[in-house]
């Protein structure tokens, strides 16, 4: 028994044992030959069961515990559904999660640790770099002030001293020293001296003030320097420097230090600020420099550099600061005395009418004007219309010169007619005799309106057989046009192009309405105009279309038009013939422009190219600041869009289109068309459009947009051309605006989303609802009015609310797919990706047809 119990009680607790640890070692190589031995050791771990803390409880207990665990972990894990594997499995994901989060909260604790002692480091360097400056200034000024304290205290003992030295001095040659026996001290220093010391019987006080005169003369005859004979003969080898003396000396290495900035004169000056203003023209214009001006910006909290730009308000803070007076300016007054004052009535000479030909399209307009002038016109431009305006000067037989601006009457013509108006003195509306008025004839009445100039009704193809003058007479009333005939102001005259009828008689209603108005200029002057039209023409370069208004245009003048601005190389009329000048109301083309301006913008002579240049680089800044905002709006009204097509109320799609014409007019004209005809869902945008011909850079950009390019009475060079094949950009040429327009009409109805109309097919009661493998629920119906088909829309209903609008999936009958099932049958049905359905449901069945729409 005992046996039993002590093999018991030895198999209850191991001995203690001290683990061994297994060793070796390993050669770690270096660099040179070096190596070295390094002991490893490999510690073997004892494994401990899951669930209980390692190296506790006795192997039985053990056991029994992991056996516990073990059917808790059982249990739990059909509580929840799953294996014990996964259970343990779930449990080590928590474990290493929750041992993460710690890990990452020690983290988290040792980064704040650090940089806590990196702050107090930071704040203790601060701290004594701050105790150091104020020690180190502290140290100065007492150096300062014992400096000057012993200056004075050196001239007044000097001052006191020098009278009896000198006297003590005279008695001592005078008197000889007393020998006296020498005791204690003395007697040393008495050997050393043979014997004997010479004793002064003056005071200790005295002895000590003779020392210090002594070494103060001796320091005076080494700063005395060079031995004269007024030196060697005088008296003065007691001589001090006064404290005044050390003063000057003082500030004059203080001058030199500081270079004399300190003491120099600020000279005010009046400083001329723009709206905006770099730091370092400031600085120049204050004459000033520009690290003392970032200086005080600093000072004041503002890190800038020189190039940096400030406002007008800043810059005058500024100014003040460093004492100059402000002079603010605008940059808009680069404009100011542009166009020049008015001139003297004594000035004035009569000029020739600037007459405006206007109305509806192909209402014969310029075959009017061809029979004025006894060309062909109407020949040269594509479709029989007028593509931009034209400006003709012709003389009549009586000698009397009048001047014809031709507008386009198409609806996409719009601005040109408008200009037309504007530039214009008398407005002749030209309605054919057998269309009457239409829509651009309206249009044409309202720009001469609102531009204030006297109209001539001239009613044209009288000569048709379906001319009816009189219905366009009677028409005109309705838009406040009333003729003579019936008793108005407002002249007519009918007339015929083809066979010449009334056209005396409208150049003479023209003269006798110019002298009405009394139309005079002064052709003695700078010129001014308008551009009528520009264009880039291949081997003249940007040409523009000028009326002068008033003065002299020569050659050889500086002119400024929009942002563009040039010397006048050339001067050519209408008929292609070069001029020397030209005077007031005469059409020119104009050559030598940098770019071809906008029409519609004002032509004036400047006095200097830099003069043009600034006024040029200030409306292009105003104009680059313009878009900006355009573009901000644009953003705006793209972040309503957004929201529009997330609400899914709205799909915007856009044909990009590159965009060359033959005249900046009717690029313009054109631009205007494609915004018009454009909606909210499709849009037609032009990303370039410019006047000249189609290049390689054109295709390019149309490459990188996918966009085709549009050539309206334009050409491809040959390079352009290869890359547009090689690249497949679309090229497409047009001469007449109604086709392109057409054309991109049809595209934009190809872009639209279809209409989608739904039709009603019937109704289907659920009756039964099985639960079928691998298909689902499958509703057991009746259908009770009209009919079902295969793969039609549904909406389920439940108490006539829809609670599900999808798509029918399966429609069977007796295990057979049908494709449509008739009223009074009965038949199975399935939705797709939906099972809610429920006896007593009733089922909607639609069908949804796409229409192709089409733009109006």
């Amino acid at each position: 028994m005992s046996d039993s119990n002590d093999q018991g009680n030895s198999g209850g607790r191991k001995p203690l044992t001290v683990v061994r640890k297994t060793s070796g070692t390993v050669k770690q190589s270096f660099s040179h030959g070096r190596s070295k031995q390094v002991v490893v050791e490999t510690k073997k771990r004892l494994p401990v069961a899951a669930g209980s803390p390692p190296g506790t409880g006795k192997p039985g207990e053990t056991s029994a515990a992991a056996e516990s665990m073990e059917a808790k972990l059982v249990a739990l894990a059909a509580k929840l559904g799953i294996t014990v594997d996964e259970l343990k499995a779930r449990q080590k994901v928590l474990e290493r999660r929750k041992s993460e989060e710690t890990a990452r909260a020690e983290d988290q604790k040792l980064e704040k640790a650090s940089q806590d002692r990196l702050r107090t480091e930071q704040e203790r360097k601060a701290q004594e770099s701050r105790e150091r400056e104020e020690a180190e200034a502290r140290r100065k000024a007492e150096e300062e002030a014992r400096k000057v304290a012993e200056v004075t205290a050196l001239t007044r003992t000097t001052e006191k001293a020098e009278q009896p030295v000198k006297g003590r001095a005279r008695a001592g040659a005078a008197a000889p020293a007393a020998i006296v026996p020498v005791e204690d001290d003395d007697a040393g220093r008495a050997k050393r001296g043979g014997g004997k010391v010479v004793k002064d019987d003056r005071g200790a006080g005295e002895r000590a003030r003779e020392a210090a005169a002594r070494s103060r003369g001796d320091a005076g005859e080494r700063r005395r320097g060079k031995l004269t004979i007024a030196s060697a003969l005088g008296d003065d080898a007691d001589r001090q420097r006064s404290l005044a003396s050390v003063r000057r000396a003082r500030e004059r290495e203080r001058e030199r230090k500081m270079g004399g900035a300190g003491d120099r004169e600020k000279v005010s000056i009046e400083v001329t600020l723009p709206e905006t203003i770099t730091l370092q023209d400031l600085a120049g214009r204050m004459n000033e420099r520009v690290a003392d001006v970032v200086k005080f910006m600093f000072k004041q909290g503002e890190m800038l550099r020189g190039n940096d730009i400030v406002d007008a308000d800043t810059a005058e803070l500024i100014a003040s600061e460093f004492g100059h007076t402000v002079k603010r300016v605008s940059e808009a007054d680069v404009e100011i005395g542009l166009e020049g004052g008015t001139d003297d009535d004594t000035d004035l000479q009569p000029r020739a009418p600037i007459v405006t030909i206007m109305g509806h399209v192909d209402h014969g307009k310029t075959s009017l004007l061809d029979a004025l002038r006894k060309t062909d016109v109407v020949s040269g431009e594509a479709g029989g219309i007028t593509q931009h305006i034209g400006a003709y000067q012709v003389q009549l037989k009586s000698g009397e010169r009048i001047t014809f601006l031709d507008t386009p009457g198409h609806a996409a013509f719009t601005a040109m007619r408008a200009r037309g108006a504007n530039a214009t003195d008398i407005a002749v509306l030209v309605v054919a005799a057998n269309d009457s008025v239409m829509p651009q004839t309206i249009e044409s009445i309202n720009h001469a309106k609102a531009a204030g100039v006297p109209i001539i009704v001239a009613v044209t193809k009288t000569d048709l057989y379906d001319a009816n003058p009189d219905k366009v007479l009677t028409d005109l009333l309705q838009h406040d046009i009333q003729v003579e005939s019936m008793g108005g102001v407002t002249m007519a005259i009918k007339v015929s192009a083809k066979t010449g009828e009334g056209l005396d008689e409208l150049t003479d209603a023209i003269s006798l309405q110019a002298e009405v108005l009394e139309l005079k200029a002064n052709p003695n002057r700078e010129a001014d105009g308008v551009v009528i039209e520009s264009k880039l023409d291949k081997g003249r370069g940007p040409v523009a279309t000028v009326l002068i208004k008033r003065g002299t245009l020569k050659r050889g003048d500086i002119v400024v038009a929009g942002a563009q601005w040039g010397k006048v190389r050339a001067l050519v009329d209408e008929r292609g013939q070069q001029l020397g000048e030209a005077g007031p109301s005469l059409p020119v083309e104009v050559l030598g422009m940098d770019g071809a301006p906008d029409p519609g913008e004002a032509m004036v002579v400047v006095d200097s190219e830099s003069r043009a240049r600034e006024i040029t680089e200030y409306r292009i800044r105003t104009k680059r600041q313009i878009l900006g905002g355009a573009g901000a709006a644009a953003r705006a009204s793209l972040d309503q869009l957004l929201s529009r097509l997330k609400d899914g109320t709205i799909e915007t799609r856009e044909l990009p289109i590159v965009l060359k014409g033959d005249v900046q007019g009717s690029v313009e004209a054109i631009s205007m068309s494609l915004d018009k005809i454009s909606t909210e869902e499709v849009r037609a945008k032009v990303i370039h459009g410019a006047v000249g011909g189609i290049s390689e850079s054109d295709v390019l950009l149309a490459r990188s947009s996918n966009a085709p390019i549009f050539a309206f009475n334009v050409r491809a060079n040959k390079q352009a051309r290869d890359l547009a094949e090689r690249e497949g950009v679309e090229i497409r040429y047009y001469s007449v605006i109604y086709d392109l327009l057409d054309d991109v009409k049809a595209t934009l109805s190809g872009m639209l989303a279809p209409e989608k109309r739904e039709t009603f097919l019937g109704y289907a009661d659920i009756l039964e609802v099985f639960n079928i493998t691998k298909v689902g629920k499958v509703a057991g119906c009746r259908i009770s009015e009209g009919k079902v088909m295969r793969g039609c829309g549904v909406r389920l209903l439940r108490e006539n609310v829809v609670i599900h609008e999808g798509k029918l999936k399966t429609l069977k009958r007796f295990k057979d797919e049908v494709s449509e099932v008739n009223s009074g049958m009965e038949c199975g049905m399935a939705f797709e990706r939906y099972e809610d359905i429920r006896v007593g449901d009733k089922i909607e069945c639609f069908q949804v047809e796409e229409i192709a729409r089409k733009l109006a």
